[in-house]
């Protein structure tokens, strides 16, 4: 009885160890994104992603559109320069995961 109950809970433990490893994963990423936003966008963006009229308000940023995202850092949009050769791409993901929490720099 006791080798059925461990065999038909085996799939769930293991479904939260690494789902437990997914959200520590995710928080690291956003954690980074936050340093690398406070280091590259927040002169323009503003803290907490509060900035300026002339800045597009990244906490009203389309979570839908991680492309657009993408191809305006990489490439640049309007007033904004390109980032593509400062930035590499896991970090400009890094920032995409801390823009989509909305979450203060910390």
């Amino acid at each position: 009885m006791r080798a059925r109950f461990i065999v038909a809970a085996l799939p769930l433990l293991l479904a939260c160890v690494g789902s437990n490893a997914q959200d520590a994963a995710k928080a690291e990423q956003v954690k980074r994104g936050a340093t690398l936003y406070a280091k590259n966008c927040e002169s323009c963006h503003g803290v907490n992603m509060i900035g300026p009229p002339w800045a597009i308000d990244l906490a009203t940023f389309p979570r839908d559109r991680p492309d657009r995202f993408v191809d305006s850092v990489t490439n640049g949009k309007n007033t904004m320069p390109p980032w593509g050769d400062v930035l590499k791409p896991d970090e400009i993901q890094a920032l995409w995961a801390y823009v989509l929490t909305g979450e203060a720099a910390k």
